[in-house]
């Protein structure tokens, strides 16, 4: 798109973010609230020399994204709650190979098939643990139409980057809303590291990033790709030592670059109380804290890996921090560990389920009452 302001959906906006980013391959199957952004791809695509498939089902999907990726194309999926629990399984296989790509989970009231039209928070602990074993995943929380445009693009960067799924974890509010973006001049995008050798016997070979450069299928690579545990051939091995080399180098090569994978926004900061929250509830919190500069707001544009530095900056200026979450609690129990370690008195959680995000007025409520 050309530089300068829009108008649009955040779906809409996702759409062009990940066309900025370079996307040329999507498979997908509709599910509200996430289908206008299969529905715009399968315009825009075309239109850019990609590639978009509707697949019979989301387990179809996730499989389709991840060979796309193998062939060295940038490739997403979008889903909502019951599709993402689906994809579980080969999001571990994802981590487990190394292969970039993004999905974007427009989430919606759960559990089962819960409230298909409304929003909800409700998927933040599965984006984290929703497949079996020890991995690292890398997950966005946009709260505006801009940052569905943006972070989109920063999933794909980062994912490129890191060689891991890489998740935008929005909801049916942020996803639905419409509101003005702007299009820089200039926009980043990252590209993957690949292979310019021949490859034959270390298809996962390292280097101090401990991001292994990626072999393109179909470049005169002879690469094994299993998720089974493996060597830096990629064969199976099973030896504990050979398993745990690769388990814990696939989280270090995440936890180790936090400084670079976390975003957040820090507004009246060094105040004694201050809100923590990320996605919908963050336009109310603005709200509240506009015309309450004794309040501040620390906005979790990443939320996993956790932003550890930051909460603890924040935890140790503020007596009270008080997290908003439109779910029982599921990211209020990190930031709880975070900033009871660092002697914050008090954290609260002010919860909210049944598809509506906290107003102003509730927040401010809650803060007065407290």
């Amino acid at each position: 798109m050309p530089e300068g302001p829009y108008f649009m959906q955040g779906n809409e906006a996702c759409v062009e973010g990940g066309i900025a980013a370079g996307l040329r391959f999507f498979a997908g199957y509709p599910i509200t609230p996430s289908t206008e952004i299969a529905e715009g791809l399968a315009v825009r695509l075309p239109e850019e020399g990609g590639v978009f498939i509707q697949m019979e089902d989301e387990i179809a999907s996730i499989s389709a994204v991840i060979g796309a990726s193998w062939t060295g194309t940038k490739a997403m999926s979008a889903t909502s709650g019951p599709g993402f629990s689906l994809m579980q399984e080969s999001i571990g296989y994802a981590a487990m190979t190394e292969t970039p790509l993004v999905i974007v989970d427009v989430m919606r009231g759960g559990p089962s098939t819960g409230l298909p039209t409304l929003p909800s928070q409700g998927d933040m602990m599965q984006a984290k643990f929703g497949s079996h074993g020890d991995y690292e995943v890398i997950a966005l929380a946009p709260a505006t139409v801009q940052d569905m445009f943006d972070l989109t693009i920063t999933a794909f960067n980062l994912s490129e980057t890191y060689r891991v799924p890489a998740l935008v974890l929005s909801d049916a509010d942020v996803g639905h809303m419409r509101g003005k973006f702007k299009v820089p001049k200039d926009v980043r995008v990252v590209d993957r590291k690949t292979r310019t050798d021949r490859v034959w016997h270390d298809g996962f070979a390292y280097d101090d990033s401990l991001v292994p450069r990626f072999p393109v299928f179909g470049r005169g690579f002879r690469v094994h790709v299993t998720g089974i545990s493996h060597d830096i051939a990629g064969y199976p091995r099973t030896e504990p030592d050979v398993h745990e080399e690769l388990v814990r180098r696939l989280s270090e090569k995440i936890l180790s670059h936090r400084d670079d994978i976390c975003l957040t926004e820090y507004l009246n900061g060094g105040t004694d109380r201050c809100i923590i929250t990320y996605g919908s509830p963050v336009l109310p919190a603005r709200e509240v804290i506009r015309s309450n500069p004794s309040v501040g707001l620390l906005q979790l544009k990443t939320v996993w890996p956790i932003p550890e530095r930051q909460i603890r900056e924040a935890a140790r200026q503020a007596k009270e921090i008080v997290v908003l979450e439109m779910n029982m609690g599921q990211i209020f129990r990190e930031i709880e560990r975070i900033a009871c370690s660092e002697g914050c008195e008090r954290i609260r959680l002010m919860s909210k389920v049944g598809g509506q995000v906290h107003s102003p007025r509730e927040i401010a409520r809650f803060l007065r009452e407290g």
